[in-house]
């Protein structure tokens, strides 16, 4: 499969989410797997441009996700789909701090 490459003004436009996740102890690869598998479903959306988490390499506990969307509709609609739903559901109460804050591009590149 070719690599996908992506110029600035394409990772600029559109709707932002960052998102700090951390796992309660115990939870660590539960969190980490449930996100892996979140990946696939989430990257098939139509609204949806990157879903990509990362867990720290000091704290394995704690996760970063950035998921770019076409717009702020792509991250409403993500928010309804059963994968997202179930994802909550089951990580919600193993979670210490979930952490999202949408950005939208001010500046041209």
């Amino acid at each position: 499969m070719p690599e996908q490459t992506f110029a600035p003004a394409d990772l600029n436009q559109g709707f932002v989410v960052a998102i700090y996740l951390e796992a309660k102890p115990g939870e660590e690869v539960r969190l980490a797997a449930s996100l892996q598998a979140l990946i696939g479903p989430t990257m098939a959306e139509p609204g949806v441009k990157l879903f990509l988490p990362y867990r720290s390499p000091t704290d394995p506990k704690a996760f970063f996700v950035y998921e770019l969307y076409k717009d702020e509709s792509g991250w409403r609609a993500h928010q309804q789909t059963p994968h997202f739903k179930a994802f909550v559901d089951e990580m919600l109460p193993r979670l210490t701090r979930r952490e999202r804050i949408p950005f939208i591009p001010f500046a041209t590149v």
